[in-house]
């Protein structure tokens, strides 16, 4: 099965076209301070005073922001940082992917082919969508995996793993190739924990830079993935085959940040910069093509629709096939890092 096209003609003029692709360096710096600014306001505030309601509230923003970094180097994926090429790769490498343990660059390489292949046998990412709908308890188990750390850890390590190169190699050559996989991320995080140390909270970088990027990003992570092409309508329609979820403030804090909620918009409109999509999406709901879109009023809504499979389907013996397939989805997540979006 092939995909069908949507020209970007059918529904914009020529004067919005050139409006909503416009890019913006300085939208593109304000958007990744406007992170950086939220992570250190919640570490400031547990600094400030300690307690578990403070300490739970900063794993919930600082996870959602390290979300929002990988939105913003997924955009910078998409050259959308900034019209400048050398500016946009600089933005995107060094303040959003290699704080969270990623790479433009190779996201980048198979990221474009799920655009694509957009729910196609050959999309990279169809792994991501294609075992939905699941069960309640399925999900649970998932949700629990993703909460205590044991599916970023997974990742993490597949991750340095695969970097490390095969046991047999010299230790010159692992060594090579694991700087050239993750040095540069490794370096970053060094300076964050010289920098939180200098500011006299050391603890910060394992309580509250790790412990978000190992748990609730992995929460979220997963939340965005089913929203985005899980139990779509129509695998070959570009306005069924992706979804676009409506969110209000509180999911936008805690859940779906920087616009990644407008993803039937993006799929459409691939160079369009994440702060348009609202626009384009008013635009389109206007149009001629309204009725047909995909898009639904909430993530609870979408969750629903993901886990509509009966429980008394959930069979035991599925435990292990989960595990093998958490274990597979780790070393995908290594690689992919922001699959999805």
């Amino acid at each position: 099965m092939t995909a069908l096209r949507m020209r970007a003609r059918d529904f914009l003029t020529e004067d919005q076209l050139v409006a909503i692709r416009r890019r913006s360096t300085w939208k593109g710096v304000a958007l990744i301070a406007h992170a950086w600014t939220l992570i250190a306001a919640a570490i400031a505030l547990v600094a400030w005073w300690p307690n578990p309601l403070t300490y739970l509230l900063a794993i919930g923003i600082i996870g959602s922001r390290q979300l929002g970094l990988a939105i913003l180097m997924h955009d910078g994926a998409h050259g959308c940082l900034s019209p400048d090429e050398k500016t946009n790769l600089a933005l995107s490498q060094w303040f959003c992917a290699y704080p969270v343990f990623a790479e433009t660059r190779s996201y980048r390489r198979y990221h474009l082919q799920h655009h694509a292949r957009t729910q196609q046998a050959d999309d990279p990412d169809l792994v991501l969508s294609a075992p939905f709908p699941i069960t309640r308890l399925s999900y649970r188990r998932k949700f629990i995996r993703d909460l205590t750390g044991q599916t970023g850890y997974q990742q993490r390590k597949a991750q340095f793993l695969n970097a490390l190169g095969p046991r047999d190699w010299p230790w010159q050559r692992r060594a090579a190739q694991f700087w050239q996989k993750v040095g540069p991320q490794c370096v970053v995080n060094a300076l964050l924990f010289a920098g939180l140390a200098a500011a006299g909270v050391w603890w910060a970088y394992p309580l509250l830079w790790l412990v978000p990027l190992l748990t609730w990003m992995m929460v979220i992570t997963r939340i965005r993935n089913i929203a985005e092409h899980a139990v779509v309508p129509d695998s070959a329609d570009p306005l069924r085959n992706t979804r676009t979820t409506h969110a209000g403030f509180l999911e936008r804090l805690f859940i779906a940040p920087y616009y990644v909620n407008y993803h039937l918009e993006h799929h459409l409109l691939f160079y369009v910069p994440c702060y348009n999509l609202p626009r384009v999406h008013r635009l389109l709901s206007k149009s001629r093509h309204a009725g047909r879109m995909e898009v639904q009023p909430n993530y609870l809504a979408v969750l629903r629709l993901a886990t509509a499979r009966p429980d008394q389907e959930d069979r035991p013996g599925q435990l292990a096939s989960n595990a093998r397939r958490a274990r597979a989805g780790a070393r995908v997540g290594a690689d992919q890092q922001a699959g999805g979006f």
